[in-house]
């Protein structure tokens, strides 16, 4: 979600510039390849939350549990 925040935040900072080389056309690539952009990098560079599968500790029991002898 952050990426395509910043995404469109460098889209409007584009289109505020009024630029002569950017015509409707090429605002319209821009706005595809800067979107593709973001959901690409944030799928591939960001992780989940969670801890690795070599590194995850697994927790202690705080109680005993009763067996049957």
């Amino acid at each position: 979600m952050a990426a395509m925040a910043g995404a469109t935040g460098a889209r409007s900072w584009l289109q505020a510039r009024h630029t002569t080389w950017l015509t409707p056309q090429r605002m319209k690539v821009v706005t595809v390849s800067l979107f593709a952009a973001a959901t690409i990098g944030s799928s591939v560079a960001v992780t989940g939350s969670g801890a690795s599968p070599r590194h995850q500790q697994h927790s202690t029991p705080t109680h005993r549990v009763a067996t049957r002898r």
